[in-house]
């Protein structure tokens, strides 16, 4: 089929069939397509849409565009993904948790790109720990550990890669069919029975609009189910950092210690938690939630879980005694300078995103995929929503490599709490789809 033809009639507001979608993803992957083509055609169906069908038949055509992993577990195969935000190491856990309570876990992770953090950051700040194994160390590891957290490789869905890499620089992100379709497509190479989203909104989600996250997560689930993976999705609030800290190996100190039952923010746990019984009742491991729950508390407090994050990290090549001594084994910045609130009263908001680009100045995250980012930067001890301050005691610190880079930094991180008479303080997980 002629490229220029299906881009003619997708420019034309006409429904393309299997059979166009299939030849243009074809063509994407075996280079045939250009990304001017490739451009032209997201263009297309950012401003005329796709139908239910064509989403699904472009969710297909872009998961089989590669390597489809096939798994022979006793047990279902699940994986979670969450559209990003600020603080979030939600990953970290909960693979080992359900890994833990019998699940497996092969679990295709990204980069943090702008003010949201990535998963793979995060690990990459574990010595030794290898973010882009062959398929053979994924499949031992997740055979041996019940999990194991990678970057999409590039045999997988690797008509994705291209076709994200061209959205991304021409304004064709926001389309949430094309969204459906680049977040299914690797989910669902990985081979799984079943998949929870966790989809943000909020001052520090891509969507701050509870209205537009809504209507992105049930058109994942629609779509992932239409397809035969049993999927669910809940909407969370991404108004604040979720957790104490921001920065990738402060952020896997944290998820090490929630891991041994130590300093505990209330928020991720109630995240966390909420994520974990919904892949329970997902996979139909657990008959209602409060099985679910006590299932997942159960491999908290007897360390399973910990034991689980500890199996993963060796086998991906990190330290095997990691749990035991994280700071051994990941950078840590020489200034870790306080911030102070500019008056007494209650954290009632936070301009996230902000607080997210504060850590690119750090070089802890990256506004372009190549860019080289600093893993030791950050901020601890964050303050939370809710939180009683006054101006004496640090609401957060900052984590840099100078002393005038973290002078810089707490000034604008001051100004991104906000203080107000009264606590504001509502439910980290809003809604079920």
């Amino acid at each position: 089929m002629i490229p220029q033809e299906i881009i003619r009639r997708k420019r034309n507001k006409q429904i393309l069939s299997k059979e166009e979608i299939d030849s243009f993803v074809e063509g994407i992957t075996s280079e045939d397509i250009s990304d001017a083509q490739i451009a032209a055609m997201t263009m297309a169906m950012f401003l005329n849409g796709l139908s239910g069908k064509e989403t699904v038949d472009l969710t297909l055509s872009m998961r089989d565009s590669g390597d489809v992993l096939k798994w022979n577990f006793d047990a279902p195969v699940v994986d979670k993904h969450s559209t990003g935000g600020v603080g979030d190491k939600v990953s970290l856990v909960l693979g080992p948790i359900l890994a833990a309570c019998g699940l497996y876990v092969p679990m295709i992770s990204g980069r943090g790109l702008g003010h949201t953090g990535g998963t793979l950051d995060k690990l990459d700040s574990v010595e030794g720990y290898q973010t882009t194994p062959s398929n053979e160390l994924f499949k031992k590891t997740v055979q041996e550990a019940g999990c194991a957290i990678i970057g999409q490789t590039q045999h997988l869905a690797p008509a994705d890669k291209r076709i994200y890499a061209v959205r991304d620089v021409c304004a064709t992100v926001e389309s949430i069919p094309l969204i459906t379709a680049s977040i299914l497509s690797k989910k669902l190479a990985a081979g799984l029975d079943c998949l929870v989203m966790d989809v943000k909104c909020g001052n520090g989600a891509f969507m701050e609009n509870e209205a537009d996250a809504a209507n992105l997560a049930d058109s994942i689930v629609r779509i992932a189910n239409t397809i035969g993976t049993k999927t669910s999705a809940l909407l969370t609030d991404m108004n604040s950092v979720l957790g104490k800290t921001v920065g990738n190996a402060l952020e896997v100190f944290e998820a090490v210690e929630y891991l041994k039952g130590q300093d505990i923010d209330s928020r991720f746990d109630e995240v966390t938690k909420a994520l974990c019984v919904e892949a329970l009742l997902c996979s139909k491991v657990a008959a209602n939630s409060k099985e679910a729950l006590s299932k997942v508390e159960k491999v908290l407090k007897s360390g399973a879980a910990l034991e689980r994050f500890s199996k993963m990290v060796a086998l991906l090549g990190g330290p095997a005694d990691f749990v035991e001594h994280p700071k051994n084994y990941m950078s840590s910045s020489p200034v870790k300078q306080p911030v102070f609130a500019n008056k007494e009263g209650y954290v009632s908001a936070m301009n996230t995103r902000d607080i997210g680009l504060l850590l690119v100045e750090l070089k802890g995250s990256r506004t372009h995929p190549l860019h080289t980012i600093d893993h030791a930067t950050g901020f601890s001890c964050f303050c939370q929503l809710g939180d009683k301050v006054d101006t004496k005691t640090p609401i957060v610190y900052v984590h840099a490599q100078n002393s005038e880079q973290a002078a810089f930094v707490a000034r604008k991180l001051q100004e991104q709490i906000i203080i107000g008479e009264r606590p504001a303080v509502g439910s980290a997980v809003l809604r079920r789809f």
